[in-house]
């Protein structure tokens, strides 16, 4: 099943989730000015810029392995 997104408001709404849950686990670690803005960020302007066709689960998983001196 193939899911479209019709705006990048959208596909941001729907991978949420992940982003607050990696946020909770960057706060643990003392990272707590990061926000879910700041990781989302990171990943569309360097990691996404070049990328096509990214399924949920690719950038899912991008969300979670992203460091946080990357996106310090």
């Amino acid at each position: 099943m193939d899911i479209e997104f019709n705006s990048l408001k959208e596909l941001y709404d729907r991978i949420k989730p992940a982003l607050t849950t990696k946020k909770n686990e960057l706060k643990k670690i003392g990272y707590n000015f990061i926000k879910e803005a700041d990781i989302w960020n990171y990943l569309t302007q360097t990691k996404w810029l070049t990328s096509k066709e990214l399924t949920l689960s690719e950038m899912v998983s991008d969300i979670f392995s992203a460091k946080e001196e990357d996106i310090n």
